[in-house]
């Protein structure tokens, strides 16, 4: 069986599946996958991620000695894409410009699915194979933290890194994810302002005195959403504000985020306001070395086709931070996303194509150092 990796992508882009929807996708898989002669096996994590589809797994016996290797990419979408049909357009891939296209992470997909239907034909040395689509990426690695399937892999590659072809994501930060609750005191705002606490007020004050943004090359904080208040003329008594902060220094991460901390209860406490605080650790950082399999398998390759590699740490977290937390060491693979988590996104059919070479490659390379 043929695939044109152009054709499949274009057809999964067309297919709607935000977070938690992923099912339309899953099942495409599952039919795609049986065309191949391949059984892929959707695993029972719906209950406990809310997804209307577990994770679709599916085993590929290798036909040449060396590691077994997983390859991982996502199935739902940043925000929907109902009624999205992608545009080909001189060379690239668009959405209609009303919603985001999905190539993050339909490209991935794609990309796996032209990578197996090409090993099919045995012309290709590869190791025995794990492949894994998850739900809910996008919204805290959910899938790939309830995967509920024993992996034999020694290390992996995650298709949703940042950058083109050739693209080897290595290192990303640990994130801290803080939701901040001010209680201040109502009162009407023309006749008695003076007897009221207002949390908004107060919600500012620490914030102002917050930096935000790129703090250094390795950190960022960021203020995600201020929710507060209820009518024009009542001092507002409750103000919600939600933050973020991202580092690959632990040391600079804690910084940052006693900052926020101390900010906050100086300002409430000045103001007689109360706050709580719920503080979360959604991912934590990984670093894989160069020496290491998964990345030296992958340098070897991206040379081999004339590519020049380039290692480079993400801002962003995946569901390479997952893998490598339970210790089956993971790097991403960029895959030529331009514009991603916009109407703009946007993907070159030259990447598609070049990502499936890349994936063949490094197949090849991780059997050749096994040899």
């Amino acid at each position: 069986m043929e695939i044109d990796v152009v054709n499949e992508f274009m057809a999964l882009a067309s297919l709607n599946s935000p977070s938690r929807q992923e099912g339309r996708v899953a099942g495409y898989l599952v039919g795609r996958l049986r065309e191949m002669g391949m059984e892929a096996a959707v695993d029972d994590s719906a209950p406990r991620t809310g997804s209307d589809t577990g994770n679709v797994m599916v085993r590929v016996p290798g036909n040449a000695p060396g590691p077994t290797v997983l390859l991982c990419a996502h199935m739902d979408t940043i925000a929907s894409t109902e009624g999205m049909v992608p545009v080909l357009r001189d060379g690239v891939i668009y959405s209609n410009g009303a919603t985001v296209l999905g190539a993050d992470d339909k490209a991935g997909i794609a990309v796996i699915l032209g990578v197996l239907a090409n090993l099919k034909g045995g012309g290709i040395s590869h190791p025995d194979l794990e492949v894994v689509f998850t739900v809910q990426e996008e919204v805290g690695l959910f899938g790939a933290k309830h995967l509920n399937a024993a992996l034999k892999a020694a290390f992996g590659y995650i298709l949703d890194g940042d950058g083109p072809v050739g693209n080897i994501i290595n290192q990303t930060p640990s994130k801290v994810d803080l939701d901040l609750v001010l209680e201040g005191k109502a009162a009407h705002a023309g006749v008695r302002p003076e007897e009221g606490i207002n949390a908004i007020v107060v919600a500012a004050t620490a914030i102002a005195r917050l930096r935000t943004g790129r703090i250094d090359r390795r950190t960022t904080s960021n203020v995600g959403r201020i929710n507060g208040g209820r009518i024009r003329n009542m001092v507002a008594d409750r103000a919600e504000v939600i933050m973020e902060v991202r580092s690959t220094d632990a040391a600079r991460l804690e910084t940052e985020v006693q900052a926020i901390l101390d900010s906050f209860r100086e300002a409430a406490a000045s103001a007689g306001a109360g706050l709580s605080v719920r503080k979360e650790i959604p991912f934590e950082t990984f670093t894989v070395s160069e020496t290491h399999p998964v990345v030296a398998n992958a340098l070897r390759a991206a040379r081999t086709l004339g590519i020049e590699p380039r290692l480079w740490t993400s801002g962003g977290g995946m569901d390479a931070n997952v893998f490598n937390g339970r210790g089956l060491p993971c790097a991403a693979l960029g895959i030529g996303i331009e514009d991603s988590h916009s109407p703009t996104e946007h993907i070159a059919v030259a990447q598609l194509e070049a990502g499936v070479k890349f994936i063949e490659a490094l197949l090849q390379e991780t059997t050749a150092a096994a040899s």
